[in-house]
């Protein structure tokens, strides 16, 4: 039996749908993701055994190699992992209710290309073979400029799935090749840097990073869960929304500037790692049907396993190669998003 029950703020401007099925899927989740870190903090070029595992996160073994491998190096690995994939999960899943597009997510309509281009940009105004402080701003920036560019050119002439698709197409090959021809451009320990970055990896995180990274996550999907029944009044159409009082233009911008704030963010950190947030939601929504708040909690769940386990991968079956996660995200990102052509194309004939 499928029960719900619904939680509602004092002042009525919060609510929460809940029901046993959203409850047991998201518990099941959350357990299979720390089982997956877990795991991922137990495999490498220096195995560890579960009993040292467990010491070592207890903190009661002396054995300063194996410490500083699983403090400095796997821990916060991981824990960018498990923020960047929420982010971009949880970013998806708006751009997709805030729309009503099916394939919308921040790399197909071109956002992460922003973000990437104006995070090379600043690698290539200052010369570094390294992360910036500036790639983090620069990063927010381009992801909004492309996501008003985006909605611009999409309400000028109506909405539709196929035409936003084909716009972000085209503004993502034109960010591509903006960003070639700053790698082009630039002295070749930059050049290489960004190169690794461009394809999505971890490697090298670091626990400033992590820090940095942790609040702006938390803050914007705080935000998109304290107006997330707005996202469920999108879905009747804007003339019904804004007949039950959702204010539509100022809703649309908060969840814009949500989405990007996730996009960027997670962008700067961990490089441009697409089908994430393309992914991520439409799993959600197979093992579940309910609000966008219940969504919220399950896609970024989703996002977090595929970006943890796509890292287990390209550090351990590649050994002694360290391998970016995102080539293991695109190929599963690719056939998904013909998947989902092919299925809007059979929907609208």
């Amino acid at each position: 039996m499928n029960r719900q029950w619904v939680v509602r703020s004092q002042s009525d401007r919060f609510s929460v749908r809940a029901s046993t099925r959203l409850l047991a899927t998201g518990t099941g989740l959350s357990l299979l993701l720390l089982a997956s870190a877990l795991f991922s903090l137990s495999v490498g070029s220096y195995p560890t055994q579960p009993g040292d595992l467990l010491h070592l996160v207890l903190g009661t073994i002396d054995d300063p190699g194996l410490g500083l491998i699983f403090h400095e190096i796997r821990l916060p690995r991981v824990l960018m992992g498990i923020l960047v994939g929420a982010s971009l999960g949880v970013a998806g899943l708006v751009l997709q209710g805030m729309v009503g597009n099916p394939l919308a997510s921040p790399d197909v309509i071109g956002i992460s290309h922003g973000a990437a281009a104006a995070a090379v940009l600043a690698l290539w105004l200052t010369g570094s073979a390294g992360n910036t402080p500036w790639m983090v701003p620069a990063a927010m920036a381009g992801a909004l400029l492309v996501a008003v560019a985006l909605v611009a050119l999409v309400w000028r002439v109506g909405i539709r799935p196929a035409r936003l698709v084909l716009i972000g197409i085209g503004l993502a090959a034109g960010l591509s090749a903006l960003t070639t021809l700053l790698l082009v451009l630039s002295p070749d320990a930059t050049a290489m840097t960004a190169y690794v970055w461009l394809t999505g990896s971890l490697y090298a995180t670091r626990w400033n990073e992590v820090w940095q990274l942790a609040p702006i996550t938390i803050g914007a999907v705080a935000v998109i869960l304290l107006n997330a029944r707005h996202l469920d009044l999108h879905s009747l159409g804007a003339d019904m929304a804004q007949g039950l009082g959702s204010r539509i233009t100022r809703m649309r911008l908060l969840f814009l500037l949500a989405a990007v704030t996730l996009t960027g963010s997670a962008v700067a950190y961990a490089g441009a790692l697409g089908f994430v947030g393309l992914i991520a939601p439409h799993l959600a929504r197979q093992l579940v049907r309910a609000g966008h708040a219940g969504m919220v909690w399950l896609s970024g769940l989703t996002g977090a396993l595929l970006l943890v386990w796509a890292d287990v991968i390209g550090r351990t079956l590649f050994l002694p190669r360290d391998m970016p996660a995102g080539i293991f995200i695109a190929g599963l990102g690719a056939p998904f998003l013909l998947y989902l052509l092919y299925r809007l194309k059979k929907r609208t004939g």
